[in-house]
């Protein structure tokens, strides 16, 4: 099977090489016989789209399909820096040298191209520094590489509500932005579990060498009933009222759940939506004062009463 996979990968680098290479030159290069190399063909064909007009037009792909750029992993990249010591330079056909020498080109021009684009994006994402920090530590381009690479990072993160410090190994999943801050989600390994960071609170970002895998995480799984940043585990169905002059602002809101919005006569919208953090959802609500009104359920009507009656003695 190794052999096969190997055999593979030579005849889709070939094909790519060599467009309208013929079955016959396939086979001299994967050192097999043609019938082989038609059996392999067959197969390929249902997951990459190579195309063969008629006899004696060879094989290529189709459309714009590719397997470049190299994007060789560290490990990759490293076995084939090291190559050529392992090679008698006697036996090399002409121009291995100079082929060779514009792989290993291609390769660091992509790297430093990576490089650049990750350190743009997070030059452009400006973020806001906490009341109690003189300075911000901006470490969202080790961030976003480490995300886009699948590398763990090692961390030094301040949880608030313990006032604690922790050094911490994650493995970064998604960056997600919520009211003028990133939060970082991703397997934290002191928990053995899924955590949301926000990242103005990482005291130290490095990344590390060590890969991840994502195991088919579902991001809108995670956030399933969660308004905005911060899981619940009790979900509580809301109704409100929105006035006819935030309604439409109202229906622009960029959200994980999926609420039910119903146009009334007058402008006004009715608002429905069932979420596992009431705190997070009523903390939203309530930058709109008196132009949203809950409706149901009748307990939140009544916290906000006693709410609104302490504002009073208090203004």
């Amino acid at each position: 099977m190794k052999e096969k996979i190997i055999r593979l990968m030579k005849m889709i680098i070939a094909i790519q090489a060599n467009p309208g290479i013929t079955a016959n030159m396939l086979a001299e290069k994967c050192e097999v016989n043609p019938r082989t190399i038609y059996r392999d063909l067959e197969l390929l064909t249902t997951v990459v789209p190579i195309l063969n007009e008629g006899k004696n037009t060879g094989y290529r792909f189709e459309g714009n399909f590719n397997i470049f750029p190299l994007d060789f992993n560290e490990q990759e990249a490293l076995a084939f820096l090291l190559l050529p010591s392992f090679i008698n330079k006697d036996k090399l056909p002409s121009g291995f040298e100079s082929a060779y020498d514009k792989v290993i080109s291609a390769h660091f021009k992509e790297k430093r191209q990576q490089n650049n684009i990750i350190h743009n994006i997070a030059d452009i994402i400006q973020m806001g520094i906490p009341s109690y920090q003189k300075e911000s530590n901006n470490f969202l381009e080790n961030i976003i590489q480490a995300t886009i690479e699948l590398r763990s990072i090692e961390t030094v993160y301040h949880t608030q509500y313990r006032d604690e410090t922790t050094a911490r190994r994650i493995d970064p999943y998604f960056l997600v932005p919520r009211d003028q801050k990133f939060y970082l989600i991703g397997y934290c390994h002191m928990k053995k579990e899924i955590r949301t960071f926000r990242i103005s609170r990482f005291l130290k970002v490095d990344i590390t060498d060590q890969t991840f895998e994502k195991n088919h995480f579902s991001i809108r799984q995670y956030f399933k009933n969660t308004w905005s940043i911060e899981r619940g585990d009790k979900n509580t169905r809301f109704k409100v009222r929105f006035k006819e002059d935030v309604a439409r602002y109202v229906k622009e809101k960029e959200l994980f759940v999926h609420p039910r919005i119903t146009d009334e006569s007058d402008g006004s919208i009715i608002f429905e939506v069932t979420v596992n953090n009431d705190k997070e959802f009523i903390k939203w609500l309530l930058r709109y004062g008196p132009d949203a009104e809950v409706l149901e359920p009748q307990a939140v009507r009544e916290q906000l009463k006693e709410k609104l009656n302490k504002w009073n003695q208090i203004y």
